[in-house]
C-alpha cells in the first residue's frame, strides 16, 4: 500500500476515534442543573457515522429503509433524571452526496390525547453526516423529562445529491418512552434510577 494513502486511513481512523470518544463522555456527562424538559441533550456519533465506514447497514427487521428506535427509557424519582434516548439510521442510496437527519421530540402529557413538539435547544436541527459517509447514526439523548406523560421521536431523514438538492426524503417515528404518575420509593430505599 503506497505511504500517503495508509497515513490518510491512519488519521481518519484516528479522527473517528476520537469524535467516538468526545461523543462518549458528551453522552454520559450528567445536568442536574437543567430546569426544563429535554434541555440536556447528548449527540455521540456512532462509530460508523464518525469514521465514514461504508460496512455495516441499518439494523432492525427489514433494513432497506432508515431507521428510528427508541434505545433507552429511565424512569426515576427525581425529574433531572428521567431520559429517553433515541437513534437514527440511515444508509446512501444512489446518487448521494450527503445525508442529514433531524430529531424531534414530542411529549403527550397525561391529560391529553395527541402528542405535540418540544421545543429545546438542540432538538429539531438538522445534523449532517460528512460527505461520502454510507452509514449515518445519530443519538439523541433528551433528560429532565416529565411526568406523568409519554414521549417519542420523530425522526426526519434526507439523501442531497453533490450540488446539495433533494433526491429523497422520509420521516419514522420511534415507539414510545412512558415517565409513569406516583413513582414512590420502596421503604429503606434511597431515589434512584428505575426500569
Amino acid at each position: 500500500m503506497p505511504q500517503p494513502l495508509r497515513g490518510a486511513r491512519r488519521r481518519a481512523f484516528a479522527l473517528g476515534c476520537a469524535l467516538v470518544l468526545v461523543s462518549a463522555l458528551a453522552f454520559g456527562a450528567a445536568d442536574a442543573g437543567a430546569e426544563t424538559p429535554a434541555a440536556r441533550t447528548a449527540e455521540p456519533l456512532a462509530g460508523a457515522a464518525a469514521s465514514g465506514s461504508t460496512s455495516g447497514g441499518p439494523s432492525g427487521p427489514g433494513s432497506s429503509g432508515p431507521t428510528a428506535t427508541l434505545e433507552q427509557c429511565v424512569t426515576s424519582l427525581t425529574q433531572a433524571e428521567r431520559s429517553a434516548t433515541f437513534l437514527g439510521e440511515m444508509t446512501a442510496i444512489p446518487g448521494t452526496g450527503r445525508m442529514s437527519m433531524r430529531i424531534e421530540l414530542q411529549e403527550r402529557p397525561q391529560a391529553q390525547s395527541a402528542f405535540h413538539t418540544v421545543a429545546a435547544p438542540g432538538l429539531g436541527v438538522w445534523r449532517a453526516a460528512a460527505p461520502g459517509v454510507k452509514v449515518y447514526r445519530y443519538i439523541k439523548q433528551v433528560t429532565n423529562l416529565s411526568a406523568p406523560a409519554v414521549y417519542r421521536a420523530a425522526v426526519r431523514f434526507r439523501w442531497l445529491n453533490a450540488r446539495g438538492k433533494l433526491i429523497r426524503a422520509v420521516e419514522r417515528r420511534t415507539s414510545t418512552c412512558t415517565q409513569p404518575p406516583g413513582l414512590k420509593p420502596l421503604p429503606g430505599t434511597t431515589p434512584g434510577f428505575g426500569g
